[in-house]
């Protein structure tokens, strides 16, 4: 029997955490808020099932349960109090929305007495989540706590995944509520299928076509499609690329994979796009990062074919108007492909296989710079001595761009990085993924401004045993918004530059191994170290403001400029 229970009824947040274990649930993110009180007693007497992890920030708890979310398919969970807790979440509920990633966080809310009265950190919670999730609703019934917990865990992940948001009132969590009312049903992703029809069809266009391309992304991907997928690339002839921050979807060891449509793409593969007479567009949205603003593909249909192949009928047309859409789940439409077998040879492709993998394997090959310490080698030196199951997290700012190019990732699930674009996602995103994950290594690429946003978050890491290794690249200053400074306003450098702590000594005082690397060839032996330790380490690795990306200086802006 649960702490303050009687044998005929139960708290509202007792139901709660039973629809949770219905749910699976074994690990929740948190901010602990009066609000919810009633749930935090009943998580005491389901400790044993349910991890909680406690946070220091309720933006870090969130994107700490959007990580979980990512790497494990189902929703991860978070729990913040009203008000300010909820507007700190905001951001992973955001990165959640763009990144399609399946979650669900409950907010404590004022008592349902309190309610439209300003109370103590009242906001409207359903409408301030609306825009940023795919459902937000209140609760205001505790006997209908197991239908809204399944409909949310159920619309987290079915179609294209993101996530819910479920204020509870703190008094409707204390109501009593009969005992033997049913947790509710395992939630289970929905998605449809391609009908055989379309996928003959879409086997037809790329048998008439000379430069196809497939470009993956999206939510409620898995291990096995990227041998699916690589398979049906090979058999066609066709070059696979990933769209923002996607790379791990296909092998990129795979002969078909031909790059990434990042931020700032490889040239030669933007031109790619821009050749192809046919586009197949599996699980991606297109937004405007992977279309270099809707650019390098047209939403006036002018160029290639589109087939594009999407789990929420809503985004098919959206923007881009399909010769052929098909709304379709990933998982259902990559093993149909794996099954197509080509009339043709697809010997009129190979030329176009080949150039295109020839030009995604050059830019894995780094020029030397004239800096005293070369990211790009920083790179290459860890990909060449971690394993390649190792789980790489970054968060925005030009130094991804270096991950970005010169990690090549092996398998599914090896990169977790926001397409949202949010600063702060990698510290509390690598804490996630080495709780839930323990076996693997776990790797966070933070810039110096991107890890002051959760760097608290060490406290964390350091609470529970994660085991992460914490690269911090500091320039001094918020490099990607100094870059478009230079560019567009050369040499008036204004609100771009940081004054930073001691981060070793950061580090250290969270009880972390740290240590500073200032040259390129002290960064091997540190990596060793690191490597060797029991815990968390950080690496502080000073770099030059001049050398603002992996492919210009500052000092070649300001010349061009001139």
């Amino acid at each position: 029997m649960m702490a303050n229970n009687t044998e005929t009824t139960r708290r509202g947040g007792d139901l709660l955490v039973a629809s949770l274990l219905a749910q699976r649930v074994d690990r929740a993110f948190c901010v602990p808020g009066e609000s919810y009180l009633a749930v935090l007693d009943a998580l005491y007497d389901a400790s044993d099932a349910i991890d909680l992890v406690v946070c220091r920030q309720e933006g870090g708890a969130a994107n700490m349960a959007e990580a979980y979310g990512k790497l494990t398919g189902r929703p991860g969970v978070c729990f913040v109090t009203r008000g300010p807790g909820a507007t700190n979440a905001s951001i992973g509920i955001h990165t959640a929305f763009q990144d399609s990633t399946p979650l669900v966080m409950f907010v404590g809310q004022v008592g349902r007495g309190m309610k439209d009265r300003e109370g103590f950190q009242e906001v409207d919670l359903p409408a301030m989540f609306a825009p940023l999730a795919k459902w937000s609703a209140e609760i205001n019934d505790p006997a209908r706590i197991p239908e809204y917990v399944h409909r949310a865990f159920q619309t987290a992940m079915a179609g294209r995944p993101g996530p819910v948001v479920l204020s509870l009132p703190e008094d409707m969590l204390a109501q009593p509520v009969a005992a033997d009312l049913d947790p509710g049903l395992l939630a289970a992703p929905v998605a449809g299928a391609p009908t055989i029809e379309q996928l003959e069809r879409l086997a037809g266009l790329v048998e008439e076509a000379e430069r196809p391309l497939m470009i993956v992304g999206g939510g409620d991907w898995r291990q096995e499609l990227g041998a699916q997928i690589g398979g049906f690339a090979e058999n066609f002839g066709v070059p696979v690329v990933a769209s923002l921050r996607c790379q791990d979807y296909v092998s990129n060891h795979h002969p078909n994979y031909a790059g990434h449509l990042t931020i700032g793409a490889e040239p030669r593969l933007v031109q790619r796009v821009r050749d192809a007479d046919l586009l197949i567009v599996l699980g991606a949205r297109l937004g405007e990062m992977t279309t270099a603003g809707y650019t390098i593909i047209d939403p006036a249909r002018r160029g290639a074919k589109l087939v594009h192949i999407h789990p929420d009928p809503e985004e098919l047309g959206r923007v881009y108007q399909a010769d052929l859409p098909i709304n379709a789940g990933v998982v259902a439409t990559a093993a149909g492909l794996a099954r197509l077998q080509p009339k043709g040879t697809g010997a009129k492709r190979a030329g176009w296989v080949e150039g295109a993998r020839a030009d995604y394997l050059e830019t894995l090959e780094a020029a030397p710079r004239d800096t005293e310490v070369d990211l790009a080698r920083v790179v290459t030196e860890m990909r060449e001595a971690l394993p390649t199951d190792t789980i790489v997290c970054s968060g925005a700012g030009n130094y991804t761009a270096w991950v970005h190019r010169f990690w090549q990732f092996a398998q599914f699930r090896t990169q977790l990085a926001p397409t949202s674009g949010a600063m702060g996602y990698s510290v509390p995103a690598a804490i996630a993924a080495s709780l839930t994950m323990p076996e693997r290594r776990v790797v966070c690429f933070a810039g110096d401004g991107c890890f002051q946003m959760n760097g608290q978050e060490l406290a964390t890491a350091a609470q529970y045993g994660a085991k992460v290794l914490f690269i911090v690249v500091n320039n001094s200053m918020l490099g990607t918004i100094r870059m478009h400074q230079e560019r567009e306003f050369p040499e008036r450098v204004y609100a771009t530059d940081l004054v930073n702590p001691d981060f070793v000594a950061l580090a250290k005082a969270y009880g972390l191994a740290a240590e500073r690397v200032e040259r390129t060839e002290d960064f091997g032996p540190a990596l060793q170290r690191a490597l060797a330790a029991q815990g968390s380490v950080l690496i502080e690795v000073v770099t030059e403001k001049d050398a603002i990306s992996h492919r210009t200086t500052i000092s070649a802006m300001r010349a061009k400029a001139k």
